[in-house]
């Protein structure tokens, strides 16, 4: 049995490089979705806003902050 070696991939742990290139793509589709909700609340009247218990003051707020935030 001392002959097996380990032929596991290794842990995602182990890996440095693929840990910050999900921690960017995860980041990057956050932003991306952040953007795309932020587009649709621009678009709502303001009897959807009612119903959805948003002012215009709270959406202008959400309106002006930038897409990474």
């Amino acid at each position: 049995m001392s002959s097996l070696q380990d032929v596991s991939s290794p842990s995602v742990q182990s890996r440095p490089c693929l840990n910050r290139l999900r921690d960017l793509l995860t980041g990057l589709f956050a932003s991306l979705e952040r953007a795309r909700t932020r587009h649709l609340l621009a678009q709502l009247d303001d009897r959807q806003l009612s119903d959805l218990g948003i002012s215009q003051a709270d959406r202008i707020n959400e309106l002006d902050k930038p897409f990474w935030r």
